[in-house]
Formats: structure tokens, C-alpha cells, sequence
């Protein structure tokens, strides 16, 4: 029986969402408050739930706030933010946070449940529009550091072989040019990358910039 828990500080929504659950085959929700506190206040005393779902605009302390105390207490509770918020900042704080989910209030009943459902097979449910956003920021993101440095295909190659511990010798070998190609090379990647030694650029290109 998965026990589910609820922090909205909608009543009429709480009381919705807490009916419809506990109707459902394998599930209980025992728990619907309209307070992180009042959440806090529960846990200290009844069984914690397997899952919880979040507002993030309460009284009081706020549900990203929330998800930090909670999940320090309890680890293994799973949450999903069940919000009518859908800038990115407030996702990315969510998730950050240790939320494993992320609706929007618009979100139907049937499939807030299927998304518990979800949560507890090992998914991460979130709305499409949600799941689009988080998509784009990491496909921006990848943009954007392509585009800052921009190096070229040949400083691309130099940067591969002092990755692979090449000197300048070898790397000179391996793309058949002179050592002053590859000095005059490493000068443009160092300027480009505003970097000052070959270790900076490794660390770059390991974590992934370049």
C-alpha cells in the first residue's frame, strides 16, 4: 500500500486530490495539511509517506524550502511539486531541492495518480510542458558554451591531444604540423578560453566547456 501525503494550502483542491487518492487500489493518503510546519509537525509522530505532493506557495515556509528539512529527515520520502508555477527558476530550485517530480496544478487527477505511479516504478513524472522546459535549458546551455569559445576544428584537435597527455611533439606528429603550429595553436586556445596553462584547458574540456 503506498501511502501518499499532500501540502496545499488549497482546501478545496486538498480535499479533492486527498478523496480521489484514497479511493484508488493501493493507495492511502492519511495526510493532506496546508503547511510545510504542519507536515513537520505529522512526520514527527505518524509514519512518513512514500510520497509526497508539494505546493511551492504556502503560509509560512515555502515547499522548495520544504523539500530541503523534509528530505534531511527523511531521504527515501519521494516529492512531487504539484504547482501552478512554471518559471524555470522555481523547476530548477524544485529538483535541486530533491524533488523527483514536477506538475502543474492543471494536471488531472488520473494522471496525478499515474505519475505517483510512475514516481514509485523509478520515474521522474513531470508535466510535458515542464519537461520541455528542463530539455531547453540544458540544450541552451550546451549552446551557449559551444558558441563562447568557439574554437576551431584544428584548436579542437590540440585540445583532444593535451586531453590525452600528449607533448607539443607528439601532438605535432599526430596531425602531421610543425611545433610552431601547434604553439601558435595553443596561444589562440589559451586567449579564447581565457585560460593560462594546459591544465586549465584539461579541466575545461573534462567538465565538459569545450
Amino acid at each position: 500500500m503506498a501511502v501518499i501525503g499532500i501540502v496545499e494550502d488549497n482546501k478545496k483542491i486538498r480535499d479533492l486530490i486527498q478523496r480521489y487518492l484514497d479511493m484508488q487500489e493501493g493507495m492511502s493518503c492519511p495526510v493532506a495539511v496546508d503547511s510545510v510546519e504542519k507536515m513537520l509537525d505529522y512526520l514527527e509522530e505518524h509514519k512518513v509517506p512514500d510520497v509526497m505532493l508539494m505546493d511551492i506557495q504556502l503560509p509560512g515556509m515555502s515547499g522548495i524550502e520544504g523539500i530541503g528539512l523534509i528530505k534531511e529527515q527523511h531521504p527515501d520520502v519521494e516529492i512531487i511539486m504539484l504547482t501552478v508555477y512554471h518559471d524555470s527558476h522555481k523547476i530548477f530550485d524544485s529538483l535541486v531541492a530533491g524533488a523527483t517530480g514536477y506538475l502543474l496544478k492543471h494536471t488531472s487527477l488520473s494522471e496525478i495518480h499515474d505519475s505517483i505511479r510512475k514516481l514509485l516504478e523509478g520515474g521522474a513524472p513531470m508535466s510535458p510542458q515542464i519537461a520541455r522546459k528542463v530539455i531547453g535549458h540544458f540544450s541552451e546551455k550546451k549552446k551557449a558554451k559551444q558558441v563562447k569559445y568557439d574554437l576551431t576544428p584544428r584548436e579542437q584537435d590540440i585540445v583532444n591531444g593535451l586531453v590525452d597527455g600528449l607533448s607539443y611533439k607528439l601532438i605535432a606528429d599526430r596531425y602531421d604540423i610543425s611545433i610552431d603550429t601547434v604553439r601558435a595553436h595553443i596561444r589562440n586556445i589559451y586567449k579564447k578560453l581565457h585560460v593560462n596553462s594546459k591544465a586549465e584547458v584539461i579541466a575545461k574540456s573534462l567538465r565538459g566547456e569545450i
